[in-house]
């Protein structure tokens, strides 16, 4: 098949799913552990593959049991990669609950290289343009961006315990309608809410995926933590910032663990 590789960033994937207990309890001992070396051969297959990362979960809600969380550049191997593991523990034990589809991007609102120099470096550091003290900041800028930008579009996931996802969208509507807003006015209420963000830089990792047209809402948000009251924190912040008081919209927050595969069997009691 020729790859559906998109011209930047890749292909990002949240799988729940329901494990049907009462079918895997219908497997003898030496079925059950056939089970569990062929899906942990599978998630080494998968993680094996080149620029793929595949994040494994034990759902702390009824919402789902197992998750996953996988990222790859080529639309055909994710679409693969995700039929395997839905059948990887037996055809009838993983039940979908929900899934999500979406791709790394940049942020539109990026401070650009002019925006930077005209905005900070000039009117309100009052450097000159030429000067040491310039060169020295727009260089520091500009190494800045690389890494962001190398991050957002092409993400390394730390195996940190607590993962939150949630979609959202901006609304559409009335006065509150994100779209009618020119692009200078979105791009200051975006800076305030980045700003926002950046305060928890070391205890939350975000990571925004787009998926306008790809489902049912626009982003997801992926927060990685070492505790939930981290993301708790941060999520009700930024409650209190226009962008999502005035402007946004969301759906179901699933709360996931990330796990290493002997502790993930044992959690879900496999």
């Amino acid at each position: 098949m020729t790859p559906i590789i998109p011209k930047e960033g890749w292909h990002v994937l949240h799988l729940f799913y329901h494990i049907d207990y009462s079918q895997w309890e219908l497997f003898s001992d030496e079925e059950q552990r056939q089970a569990k070396v062929r899906f942990t051969e599978l998630v080494q297959e998968i993680r094996a593959t080149q620029d793929t990362q595949l994040l494994t979960f034990s759902i702390v809600s009824p919402k789902a049991d197992m998750g996953f969380m996988l990222l790859t550049p080529d639309l055909h191997v994710a679409n693969s990669f995700e039929k395997q593991l839905s059948l990887s523990l037996g055809p009838e034990i993983l039940t979908p609950a929900y899934s999500y589809l979406s791709l790394t991007e940049p942020s539109e609102y990026t401070t650009t290289r002019e925006q930077y120099t005209a905005e900070t470096l000039i009117t309100e550091k009052k450097l000159t343009e030429g000067s040491e003290e310039f060169e020295t900041a727009l260089k520091e800028f500009d190494e800045r961006m690389t890494h962001y930008r190398s991050y957002r579009i092409y993400p390394q996931l730390p195996d940190w315990p607590v993962v939150c996802f949630y979609p959202m969208t901006k609304r559409r509507h009335g006065a509150d309608n994100w779209y009618s807003l020119d692009y200078e006015t979105r791009r200051t209420l975006m800076m305030g809410h980045a700003r926002v963000g950046r305060t928890y830089s070391g205890r939350i990792l975000q990571l925004i995926t787009g998926s306008t047209g790809l489902d049912e809402h626009e982003w997801g948000v992926t927060l990685l933590a070492k505790d939930t009251a981290e993301i708790k924190a941060i999520v009700y912040e930024m409650r209190f910032d226009e962008v999502s008081a005035r402007y946004s919209e969301f759906g179901d927050f699933y709360i996931c663990l990330q796990l290493p595969l002997a502790e993930l069997f044992k959690r879900l009691c496999l």
